[in-house]
């Protein structure tokens, strides 16, 4: 196991414990501490994922997020002293994959890199050049070994979660999902309080393909049970 991982905290005590952590367990690791550093780093293709803190100097946490996406479809997690439900939606909101308040244990920041590295890789590159089979919805084009969904033929720039989450829903048009279904299947992991976090990737996804996300055509509610994804001809 050789992956990078950018670690990114303006305490150069938790980027050292975190890096022992993750070194501990075999990967590589690089450090920066604020923002900017972050920002230059994350340009490195070897980068494989991101741990990056909310609170920082000259560019905060958030703000280099959205710059990172702009460039790079890695794994982020959000690190944050911040346990509010409110911060978490706006972090995921803004284009992370997962969030972890401090303390942290250190097992479950382990376990949380390990899902969201073994879900970058099972989706391969989602760049690559359309092959395979391709499922038809209305507007929607999603290529199931590529894993690049279209609209009005033009790719949609996904995260890696969002693209789990539109596999899901592509490959099972009609079928209503439960949240705790969604996070069990796309986070591979046990589904508690996980609504807003399945609520936030969905609305970042209907931003993306709807024409009216507020009225959206594809990526309903079914209320008191879930969401799914209307087939259209």
């Amino acid at each position: 196991m050789n992956d990078t991982i950018l670690i990114v905290d303006d305490d150069p005590e938790i980027v050292r414990a975190i890096a022992i952590t993750l070194e501990r367990e075999g990967y590589r690791c690089l450090r920066a501490y604020n923002g900017m550093e972050a920002l230059d780093h994350a340009l490195d293709p070897a980068v494989r994922l991101i741990l990056i803190d909310v609170m920082m100097p000259r560019l905060d946490g958030l703000s280099a997020l959205i710059r990172i996406r702009e460039k790079r479809n890695l794994p982020i997690i959000v690190l944050s002293a911040k346990s509010e439900d409110t911060d978490k939606i706006l972090g995921l909101s803004m284009g992370a994959d997962d969030y972890i308040t401090k303390p942290y244990n250190p097992q479950e920041l382990v376990a949380r890199v390990r899902s969201q590295l073994r879900r970058y890789t099972s989706l391969g590159d989602i760049h690559a050049e359309d092959r395979g089979s391709v499922i038809v919805n209305g507007r929607l084009t999603y290529d199931t070994d590529s894993h690049i969904l279209r609209a009005d033929g033009d790719a949609v720039k996904l995260t890696p979660t969002e693209t789990k989450i539109v596999d899901l829903l592509m490959r099972n048009p009609g079928r209503i999902f439960p949240a705790e279904e969604i996070y069990r299947r796309v986070w591979n992991e046990d589904a508690f309080s996980c609504e807003n976090t399945v609520m936030v990737h969905i609305r970042r996804i209907r931003e993306k393909v709807e024409l009216n996300p507020k009225e959206p055509d594809y990526i309903k509610v079914v209320w008191g049970i879930g969401y799914k994804m209307e087939q259209h001809g």
